[in-house]
């Protein structure tokens, strides 16, 4: 029998080393949450723990809406979830999520909260619990899954799957380690000329995207447009003489729109602007996906054209901040999408639904498109949450990852002491220690060693004492 007995929220606020421009905000500030559970599973008491950034602008877009509010809003849906967990009895983990993600939609759907807002909470609860699970039974979550031992049973809610064995669709073993994919904010320095001595951040970390290849040894890049085409395009090729000049042919990288453009002819007309100029053209045949082009507004509306015929050229488009509730997915699907956004903060359990029934459209149809679930990130940090993504990840054998937290935030020096020797100790292949900072992600030739945290039960080896 699973329950939870009592969930706690612990917050920090958290000020970013350099400002991050995303979609419509530039974050220099924001809370991290810590979500710790205390669930008894199989008559025993085992805690259990999760995390999240707070961003405001990405779970909803609402421009004329103060930053404040929208921050208010996410702790209500997880405070809200919290407290619809502890009221839940079930006989496996999976069946107790499935309760849970029911409830808080049908009261998402009466207050008004947008799906993807409202599952937030979901997910951070279904995260604690997965972990007091794994502590549970002291083992990996990988290894769970391919038991099965968390109960997944497809007819309770995706009869595409029922009766599949979803397991082979996975990759029988998590990947050992995974390139970083770097993202390039809108407001990032691209060289080291362009800062000037008052911009420089005395931490030791590189600022410009000249220096971070040459730091981390990048190849693999994420790039954010802002929606205004001359803009882009003059950034695109500034970013595209940084590249090729740092890692010669050596690179690829994916396009994230973040919701910017309100037509699909809009995103038809900048990519034939792109491929109508020689050196963006040939920048170009390195790319791997695009990332929601199309607001949420329409990129799933009745009518819409295939996306698919929406670039010049073939290439994968995905969904990411249009997969909120449970059929935007296989809504996606039927528009020509070729597959969607993978995130800790959308949810676990759906999150598996969504690569198993990307995999299973790839053994049927494998030339109708390139089928792929991206592995994305909200500039996620240790000690708890970016670890927890990862072993998500390395189960789904993602060998591109978008990580910046690293980048945007200066290791883990706003938490104490003991947590960097915690995780000196625990994950010594994914972070190292740093004279200025306590410790840092640890990348080498643009790589994150996925061992220690394969073998931890849910990414963590122990849960992080936080003061």
């Amino acid at each position: 029998m699973i329950q939870l007995k009592k969930a706690t929220l612990q917050r920090h606020e958290l000020r970013t080393r350099m400002p991050f421009r995303y979609g419509i905000v530039t974050m220099t500030e924001l809370p991290h949450v810590f979500i710790e559970v205390e669930a008894k599973i199989g008559g025993k008491l085992v805690r259990g723990i999760s995390a999240d950034h707070l961003p405001p602008k990405w779970f909803t877009k609402e421009p004329e809406k103060d930053p404040r509010d929208e921050i208010i809003d996410m702790l209500k849906v997880i405070e809200h979830a919290m407290q619809l967990g502890e009221g839940i009895q079930a006989e496996n983990l999976f069946s107790w999520w499935w309760q849970l993600f029911q409830k808080q939609d049908a009261w998402a759907n009466q207050t008004g909260y947008e799906a993807l807002l409202a599952h937030f909470g979901t997910s951070l609860v279904e995260r604690a619990m997965i972990d007091a699970f794994c502590r549970y039974h002291e083992k990996p979550f990988h290894e769970l899954l391919h038991a099965n031992a968390f109960g997944i049973d497809w007819s309770l809610c995706e009869s595409k799957l029922d009766g599949v064995e979803w397991v082979s669709l996975l990759p029988d073993a998590p990947i050992e380690s995974t390139i970083l994919r770097h993202t390039v904010g809108m407001v990032d320095p691209l060289t080291e000329a362009e800062l000037s001595d008052a911009d420089r951040i005395e931490d030791g970390l590189p600022q410009s995207l000249e220096a971070c290849i040459q730091f981390y040894g990048l190849s693999d890049f994420k790039l954010k447009l802002c929606g205004d085409s001359d803009k882009d395009f003059d950034r695109l090729k500034a970013i595209a003489a940084v590249v090729i000049e740092q890692c010669g042919d050596n690179y690829q990288f994916s396009l994230d729109a973040n919701e910017q453009f309100a037509e699909p002819e809009q995103l038809k007309a900048f990519g034939e602007r792109v491929y109508a100029d020689a050196e963006l053209s040939q920048f170009f045949e390195h790319i791997i996906l695009i990332e929601q082009p199309l607001s949420r507004k329409v990129a799933l509306k009745d009518g819409q054209t295939d996306v698919r015929n929406c670039w010049p050229k073939k290439v994968a488009i995905i969904i990411d901040e249009s997969d909120g509730g449970w059929n935007d997915l296989p809504r996606a699907i039927e528009l020509g999408y070729s597959g969607v956004s993978q995130k800790n903060c959308k949810g676990i359990f759906k999150g598996l639904r969504n690569k198993c029934l990307v995999e299973k459209h790839r053994s049927e149809s494998p030339d109708e498109r390139i089928w792929l679930t991206s592995a994305e990130d909200l500039a996620n940090i240790g000690p708890v949450a970016l670890l927890q993504d990862l072993a998500v990840q390395a189960c789904y054998g993602n060998v591109s990852i978008e990580r910046n937290g690293h980048h945007y935030f200066a290791g883990l020096s706003m938490f104490p002491d003991s947590l960097h020797q915690q995780m000196l100790s625990d994950h010594a292949d994914c972070y190292e220690a740093d004279s200025k900072n306590g410790c840092r992600l640890l990348v080498k030739n643009g790589q994150i060693q996925l061992g220690s945290i394969n073998s931890a039960p849910f990414g963590i080896a122990s849960v992080p004492t936080l003061s």
